[in-house]
């Protein structure tokens, strides 16, 4: 740990490997088998899982972008096998939810930004660029392309594929492909579910619940009817149906053709 500063109150994991001119504050935890390279800060308030490597630039636990924090112990909070490259920020909570989360098995590309109170799920990959305003929910299994800016307070649904280029101001349902300017349903995301495991049946189910939702151009309450009455009980129906009803910022619309 030559050419370090790491704070003799944190937590370090068995067989964690620390990179010259990297910085460790007080207050941090960091996992076994965690990889630290050169030029990495890692402040108060973050918690790191095993198995991460953190490559160059990345600043971990930074104060919030936002002018009601007033030094509050929150967290940032990375979890295991996470990797995160070069110039990465993740910044702590505020007092509204305590902390910024980044679940299990993601990987964030250079330059990726996620702000405070972003709840990122397991399984997550984020391409260059991308930026997460605050209190953004991603669910699992998301990959979002280079480049595409996140309003704050925006819920991306799980297996969402978001192409690059994007800005997402609205909220993103589950199992789609978003893409386009303004940002627009494009079809379901079959080829990443049948990565993971989906049948076909399962697919065409879902392809039944957007279609009702986003090709035939009924309006979302008249969909939503549509589709409790005529579409078989399953999981996903359910999850979507939720996810709408829960929905602050409302969905990103339907292709425009």
């Amino acid at each position: 740990m030559e050419n370090n500063f790491v704070h003799e109150n944190a937590k370090i994991g068995k067989n964690v490997k620390i990179g010259r001119f990297s910085y460790i504050d007080e207050d941090v935890h960091i996992g076994d088998n965690t990889i630290i390279y050169p030029n990495v800060t890692i402040l108060h308030g973050t918690r790191i899982g095993e198995n991460c490597k953190i490559f160059p630039g990345a600043v971990l636990g930074g104060d919030p972008q936002d002018i009601s924090y007033k030094d509050e112990d929150t967290l940032a909070v990375i979890g295991n096998n996470v990797t995160i490259r070069e110039f990465v920020t993740v910044h702590k909570g505020t007092i509204r939810s305590g902390k910024t989360v980044v679940g299990d098995n993601c990987y964030l590309m250079a330059y990726v930004h996620i702000a405070h109170d972003c709840r990122l799920g397991k399984n997550c990959f984020f391409a260059n660029g991308v930026n997460l305003g605050g209190h953004v929910i991603v669910d699992d299994f998301v990959t979002i392309g280079g480049i595409v800016p996140v309003h704050q307070f925006v819920h991306i649904g799980k297996h969402v594929m978001i192409g690059g280029g994007s800005l997402v101001r609205k909220d993103v349902p589950p199992y789609i492909k978003a893409a386009r300017e303004p940002i627009s349903y494009v079809g379901v995301n079959s080829i990443g579910l049948r990565r993971r495991g989906f049948t076909n049946k399962q697919i065409e189910m879902i392809r039944d619940i957007y279609r009702i939702l986003y090709v035939e151009h009924v309006n979302v309450k008249k969909a939503v009817k549509i589709i409790e009455e005529k579409i078989p009980d399953s999981e996903y129906k359910n999850e979507v149906l939720k996810f709408i009803k829960e929905s602050d910022r409302g969905l990103i619309r339907g292709l425009q053709i």
